[in-house]
């Protein structure tokens, strides 16, 4: 990690605790998430809820997980229903603050056939694309022109059978687990594509600024000590710092 990068997101955690100290930390932090699997489960296991319990546990926040459709979780912060939502890229919301600090990335994949030419992120915007609604990657990937936003992941292999679509954009593990529903895999090809960071949207009340000054300051210190690499080795995870 650049030296210059940890220094400014300690000198940022430090600006936003002076801010949190005029009020007091809550004893909780109510966090709403799609249910992604071995990431976001509903009995409050997976990747992500692992990170967060312990960004927040040891500075006496217990984490409470909700499980929501993705842009139900969004609306929930946007109106302060929650303290924050899990999984946002940079500024995708507005109406939520945005700590320093991402907790993972997102490694975006194209799920397409195997007789399909790889793509690249050069050429992606030649294809067309389909992903799921909510997700705005036409924000984050450069020049797609092409693409139609589903409802739900069902449907996606067909999808792509019958040419109705070129590729399917999503998560790797989002990916994978579309994957391997097919009945012959090797029909299909996952390529990566982008490393987009992820982060907690925090509700813009008082509770979410005090919530998220703890966030980017224990953040600042579990990247810096290596503490969070056992969990991302434990679910078989890339480190992202």
């Amino acid at each position: 990690m650049d030296v210059r990068l940890g220094l400014l997101g300690m000198l940022c955690a430090v600006a936003l605790l002076a801010q949190a100290d005029q009020a007091p930390v809550p004893g909780k932090i109510t966090l709403a998430s799609e249910e992604w699997n071995d990431y976001t489960n509903k009995d409050g296991s997976g990747l992500a809820w692992d990170v967060l319990r312990l960004v927040f546990e040891p500075a006496g926040i217990t984490l409470q997980t909700r499980s929501e459709p993705y842009t139900r979780s969004v609306g929930l912060a946007q109106r302060g229903e929650v303290d924050g939502w899990v999984g946002s890229y940079r500024d995708e919301a507005s109406g939520v603050l945005y700590p320093y600090w991402h907790f993972d990335s997102d490694h975006i994949y194209a799920l397409g056939l195997a007789t399909t030419p790889t793509p690249s992120l050069a050429t992606l915007g030649n294809y067309r694309l389909a992903w799921v609604r909510g997700y705005k990657y036409e924000e984050y990937l450069p020049n797609l022109h092409h693409f139609n936003q589903i409802e739900r992941r069902d449907g996606i292999l067909p999808m792509l059978q019958h040419a109705r679509a070129d590729f399917y954009i999503d998560s790797f593990a989002e990916a994978r687990y579309v994957l391997g529903q097919a009945h012959d895999p090797s029909q299909f090809r996952l390529t990566p594509i982008a490393e987009l960071p992820l982060y907690i949207g925090f509700a813009d009340t008082e509770r979410g600024r005090a919530l998220m000054a703890v966030y980017d300051q224990r953040m600042t210190a579990l990247v810096k000590s290596g503490e969070l690499k056992p969990i991302f080795e434990h679910w078989k995870q890339p480190y992202p710092f």
